[in-house]
């Protein structure tokens, strides 16, 4: 039985003969010696030897941010989020009773690479995630540089990455990172990169119906397709980093709907947080949401505004902690509040509360709820039409409210103000 958690010393056998390909493959590099380039004309890249350290996340370690651990500040900065995991061949057959038990919403299973690899744990860890009432989807590891996009589409279609309105299985993911086997971007362009990720993710939306969640990195993103921005309004984002906050996006997301945190914790396998409510979760599996707003829908607030996007802005400041009069006027005291926000959570200190910062800042709240998030939702909805008082507490009278309002605005009326919620009520 696997270990809760995984440290960067997991896989020796197989990671140290991957470094020897690795080595192997730069030492071919060198002038004059034969090369192990892409698959587009130039050479036949190494041999997968170790498709079962590969991983999401694998290549981020070997990029030093393994073993890196969840900052004390995670728990708090992940409210209103949901717990989750992802697993592959390594961690064999989970307890995932006790990960239900520890709290797991959701689970995302390696079962394939390539075109030649399925894992041989992928149907256990799928069937047995699912058996423990966990919504759970299945991911591909990308190699760019063997085959075509559309090949490795049908491949993960074909053995594991299908999808199905059951309400409990999220949309097929796509692994694209660091390379294991060779140079970080797989010998392509940042334009054939794009090219390469456009036709998987089209295949996978024509043989299941669903675009394919993307898993990456920000600085992967940024170096290997030049910060491409146009797969936001279609692919939900997957975004790792080990770090306190999720930090700045690639372009063309305003957020992401799963971040991944940490490679060892409280379950087996990489930690992750799903960005919304079980409502949000169960819309996304069910086909009826869960990719973040564009980021066009979020307006921009700063120095020298006032009104109620301001007023909502100080008491969410507020409810991460700062102290701030809320009187809707955003004067150098907002100013220098939110700049200290942006930097505690990764993103430009700027002061002007755009997309990222709107998404950092929010905090889902429900019948329940209390505290300066509550008194923001109120003071929105007044301005939309309702009379609530706007005392913090989110009782009866805003969850009527709250379902009202997101009835007539054609959202999930589940009465919970997620990212969705939030975005309708600020515009």
């Amino acid at each position: 039985m696997p270990t809760a958690g995984r440290t960067s010393g997991r896989r020796p056998f197989a990671y140290a003969a991957g470094l020897l390909v690795t080595s192997l493959a730069l030492l071919l590099s060198l002038p004059g010696a034969a090369t192990a380039q892409s698959a587009a004309g130039r050479g036949t890249p190494p041999p997968i030897t170790h498709p079962d350290a590969d991983h999401a996340g694998s290549g981020l370690q070997r990029q030093g941010g393994s073993g890196v651990p969840a900052q004390p500040s995670v728990a708090a900065a992940a409210a209103g989020t949901l717990a989750g995991l992802d697993v592959s061949s390594y961690q064999g057959v989970v307890d995932w009773a006790a990960v239900r038990s520890n709290g797991a919403a959701f689970a995302y299973v390696k079962a394939t690479e390539g075109t030649t690899y399925t894992s041989p744990s992928y149907s256990g860890q799928y069937t047995g995630s699912y058996n423990a009432g966990l919504i759970r989807g299945a991911y591909h590891f990308a190699l760019p540089d063997r085959s075509n996009g559309t090949a490795q589409a049908d491949w993960f279609v074909g053995h594991g990455g299908g999808w199905s309105a059951d309400g409990r299985t999220l949309p097929p993911a796509l692994d694209i990172e660091y390379n294991p086997y060779g140079a970080t971007c797989y010998g392509l362009g940042q334009s054939a990169m794009v090219s390469w990720i456009r036709a998987f993710s089209d295949e996978v939306r024509a043989k299941t119906g669903r675009y394919p969640m993307i898993y990456t990195t920000t600085d992967w993103w940024t170096t290997c397709t030049g910060n491409n921005g146009s797969f936001g309004a279609t692919n939900p984002l997957w975004i790792a980093r080990y770090a306190g906050s999720p930090g700045t996006l690639p372009a063309g997301w305003s957020a992401q709907t799963i971040w991944q945190y940490a490679d060892s914790g409280v379950f087996p396998g990489d930690q992750d947080r799903f960005n919304g409510s079980l409502a949000d979760l169960q819309a996304l599996a069910l086909g009826n949401g869960g990719t973040p707003p564009p980021s066009a829908g979020w307006p921009t607030v700063q120095q020298g505004q006032s009104g109620r996007q301001v007023t909502t802005v100080q008491y969410l400041l507020n409810a991460h902690g700062a102290s701030l009069a809320v009187d809707g006027v955003f004067g150098s005291g907002t100013g220098s509040a939110v700049r200290s926000f942006q930097s505690s959570h990764g993103l430009a200190a700027d002061g002007v509360v755009g997309p990222a910062t709107w998404q950092a800042l929010l905090v889902t709240v429900q019948q329940g709820s209390t505290g300066p998030a509550v008194s923001a939702v109120q003071a929105e909805l007044n301005a939309h039409g309702a009379s609530v008082a706007v005392d913090g507490v989110f009782g009866s009278g805003t969850g009527s409210a709250v379902r009202s309002f997101q009835s007539s605005h054609g959202l999930a009326v589940d009465g919970v103000v997620g990212p969705a919620t939030w975005q309708a009520l600020v515009s």
